[in-house]
């Protein structure tokens, strides 16, 4: 028998590999843990269609599982597309604390678009977007014009 509890906390704590402070469970992305007979199921959403982490997220789930000795297999769900508003609110003071600017306008892209952003490390939304892209496609690139650090922010999809 499958303790479903014990294998959905282990999947959750699996770590984002591009952001490694965030966990499957703090980014929303850990849908659901079922049992199929002697098997856990887990189901994962990616954060966007093109996710280059989608496959290494998966991968290291199922490993952990397995090294915790639940046979396990990973089901990807498309539907409902993820948005950042699952990301939980630990998730993201994680992002915050890490100089991240957390998503902001709930449910709504702002991609393109003149959000104000408040920079992680002082606060201040005196800020400027550089670049829409940042270190990873879901990310945009800012800098502060107060403490004049540079940050990402994680684009509200």
């Amino acid at each position: 028998m499958i303790d479903l509890d014990r294998a959905a906390e282990i999947a959750g704590a699996v770590p984002d590999p591009e952001i490694p402070v965030v966990t499957v469970a703090d980014l929303g992305i850990l849908r659901d843990v079922v049992a199929d007979g002697d098997i856990a199921v887990v189901r994962l959403s990616p954060t966007y269609s093109g996710c280059p982490a989608v496959l290494a997220i998966e991968l290291a789930v199922e490993a952990s599982l397995r090294d915790a000795g639940i046979p396990a297999r990973i089901e990807r769900v498309m539907a409902p597309a993820w948005t950042t508003d699952w990301i939980t609110a630990g998730g993201r003071e994680k992002l915050r604390a890490y100089g991240i600017a957390p998503p902001v306008g709930g449910g709504k892209a702002v991609l393109f678009a003149a959000a104000a952003v408040a920079c992680p490390r002082c606060g201040s939304k005196a800020t400027d977007r550089v670049s829409e892209f940042g270190s990873t496609p879901c990310k945009a690139h800012y800098c502060c014009r107060d403490c004049r650090e540079p940050f990402d922010h994680f684009k509200c999809i």
